[in-house]
């Protein structure tokens, strides 16, 4: 049996000229940027772990950024499309946290040290989505002074509703309510309000009669759930590896890491079902 030869189906098999697959997705540039600075086998884990999980949150907040539009447009169907998408986004950086773990606490010693100051916690697309979905704790945007650009960002995010204040405005719209104008506070973590949360109680008793609103409550629910488990797997595979020892920017580590499961996005939400 000859070997296949594609060019004889038609395929194109010279690209002097053409436009490649390499060319279109600028492959040349994203893995020549895997710099290990040790001699480490594992440190490329490190570095392709962390680097994939920063392409996906940069797919995360492309989404999330539309679905706020969309949503604030009244376009619930693109919208419910875009939040299922950043669901199944979190699913896969869970999934890569599977990867990481299989680097024993022996292998990251090797190379923990040329990491210096730098951690995760300075993630600027990390801190730009729990912004964008409602957790706005100014305090964390100090480590990135040092980049006006990052920074900027960050604060035009702020200047702005959050998600799931637009997802208020429009269960204040479908329900006929006004909410008080303290719950849309644009610089500081969105907190619990009976009201609220009443209102949301009210959806679920009556899906059928609300039913984009419903479905839009669940979109909600199912993004944070897997945005939990992500943050769960995080602090699991940081006990795994390194203990109770202090992260590499100086946080406390697993003790930081576990305040933030204490963290919710959408509050009312979760309260409201202990009320049905």
């Amino acid at each position: 049996m000859s070997a296949y030869d594609p060019s004889q189906e038609g395929a194109k098999t010279s690209f002097s000229d053409d436009m490649s697959y390499i060319d279109y997705l600028s492959l040349d540039p994203i893995l020549g940027s895997q710099k290990r600075l040790s001699d480490a086998h594992d440190e490329m884990l490190f570095i392709i772990q962390h680097q994939t999980s920063e392409l996906w949150m940069r797919l995360a907040l492309f989404e999330l950024d539309a679905a706020r539009r969309n949503l604030a447009a009244g376009n619930f169907s693109s919208t419910f499309k875009m939040l299922t998408r950043v669901a199944r986004i979190y699913d896969q950086l869970n999934s890569a946290w599977d990867v990481l773990r299989t680097m024993t606490p022996s292998e990251y010693t090797r190379f923990r040290d040329d990491l210096g100051a730098s951690s995760g916690f300075q993630s600027h697309q990390y801190r730009l989505i729990e912004y964008v979905l409602g957790n706005r704790n100014k305090a964390m945007m100090r480590v990135h002074e040092h980049r006006p650009e990052l920074y900027a960002m960050l604060e035009r995010e702020l200047s702005q509703k959050s998600l799931y204040h637009v997802a208020l405005d429009a269960l204040a719209a479908e329900l006929g309510e006004t909410f008080d104008p303290a719950i849309y506070r644009l610089d500081a973590p969105h907190q619990a309000d009976q009201q609220v949360m009443d209102a949301w109680a009210r959806i679920y008793q009556d899906p059928e009669g609300h039913w984009s609103l419903y479905e839009l409550a669940e979109k909600l629910v199912d993004l944070e759930d897997y945005f939990r488990r992500w943050r769960f797997n995080h602090v699991t595979t940081v006990e795994r590896i390194i203990g109770f020892k202090r992260g590499t920017g100086g946080t406390s580590g697993v003790a930081y890491l576990r305040k933030m499961l204490e963290v919710e996005l959408f509050p009312e939400l979760w309260k409201m079902r202990g009320q049905l």
